[in-house]
């Protein structure tokens, strides 16, 4: 008598995984009824024989967007089907993710004509030789901690210490460019300096007011998450780093504004002349609206990419009309969706979404360097 075992559940779970995707897959591509049949028949025998499958180029190209599309955190959905996939799964070395990693930068900076972009490396699987890239952004700030303070970006002092543990030595400045950190395997992890070339950034300024007063405020042009796994029908891919481009409020709210971070309302407040003496003086408020003028103005005048919040919130409405006449819910995370700057003065805020999990997906993964953090 044949006894159940993990390894069988395990089987069963990915098949019934990849059926569902290969399902959804053949749907939205027009696929023939015998070609999308003969397509399952031949993934369910790869599963029982090698308890794993590979995608198609098509497949994996279509299932990445699939994930953008499902991503429930994301306002910018309406241009899941625009994003360009990177197939580097053959990758075999450092130096192969360092190379298409470069690869991924220039396409996606493009001048400043951003393009949104995934690279998506080998997936996980027993004995895999799968990588992992450490860095949260591809493009991020160093954060020191000094005795007077946090110099630099807070949110990144545990991977800073990390860095410099590994051999590197940024020049202490608010806004020094970590390095890349590749992981291959079970081996020690590399470091790979990013050339200035493939670092596009842009300096802040206001159109009316000298809001940094001598601060050398900037931001980086394109956002590559770079830590977070892609699962399309079962299959993992523990490296796929993603972009699209930037809203403002991001920069000028949440990396800029946020007390846990670079904390500038208090600077740009004073270069302003409130008065900060209580908060019914709405100090914080006004020195927020101004802030965010300066990144949509800074962005515009550097010729990149930005989207301000009302109008990312009205891309985003025609996102749900474009899924709904597709016959697909809209799932969302409320709390993520609206912006940290007059969200009730968009569309999203009045409205709820379900935030249930859809596959393909993007997932959080345990960071590989928190035990030596």
């Amino acid at each position: 008598m044949h006894v159940t075992t993990s390894a069988d559940i395990g089987i069963q779970s990915l098949q019934t995984e990849a059926e569902l995707f290969l399902l959804r897959f053949a749907q939205e591509t027009g696929m023939e009824p015998a070609a999308a049949l003969a397509r399952r028949q031949e993934v369910l025998a790869e599963i029982a024989e090698t308890g794993a499958y590979t995608h198609t180029p098509e497949e994996l190209t279509h299932g990445a967007k699939m994930a953008w599309r499902n991503a429930n955190r994301c306002i910018g959905r309406l241009f899941w089907n625009r994003m360009h996939v990177f197939d580097v799964r053959k990758a075999a070395s450092e130096e192969d993710v360092f190379e298409a990693l470069l690869r991924h930068l220039a396409f996606a900076t493009n001048g400043g004509e951003i393009r949104p972009a995934i690279t998506i490396l080998p997936q996980a699987g027993e004995g895999a030789d799968t990588f992992r890239i450490w860095n949260h952004q591809l493009l991020r700030y160093a954060g020191y901690e000094k005795a007077t303070g946090i110099v630099g970006e807070p949110a990144s002092v545990g991977f800073t210490r990390v860095c410099e543990r590994l051999g590197w030595r940024g020049e202490g400045t608010p806004f020094d460019l970590l390095p890349l950190v590749i992981q291959h395997g079970r081996k020690p992890p590399r470091l790979f300096e990013l050339p200035r070339t493939h670092a596009l950034e842009v300096p802040l300024t206001h159109p009316e007011h000298d809001l940094f007063a001598g601060f050398p405020a900037k931001w980086y042009a394109v956002p590559v998450i770079s830590d977070m796994l892609l699962e399309i029908g079962g299959i993992r891919y523990p490296a796929a780093p993603f972009n699209g481009w930037y809203m403002g409020t991001e920069i000028g709210s949440r990396n800029l504004g946020d007390e846990a971070r670079y904390n500038l309302l208090p600077l740009v407040a004073a270069n302003l002349g409130l008065d900060t003496s209580s908060n019914a003086t709405l100090w914080k408020d006004r020195a927020l609206v101004e802030l965010n003028a300066a990144v949509l103005h800074s962005y515009r005048r550097a010729g990149v990419t930005i989207v301000d919040h009302h109008t990312a919130a009205q891309q985003f409405s025609v996102f749900e009309r474009n899924e709904e006449k597709a016959g697909r819910a809209v799932t969302g995370r409320w709390s993520w969706l609206i912006p940290p700057l007059s969200p009730s003065a968009t569309s999203v805020f009045h409205k709820s979404y379900e935030d249930r999990i859809v596959s393909p997906q993007f997932i959080h993964q345990h960071p590989p360097y928190a035990q030596t953090n």
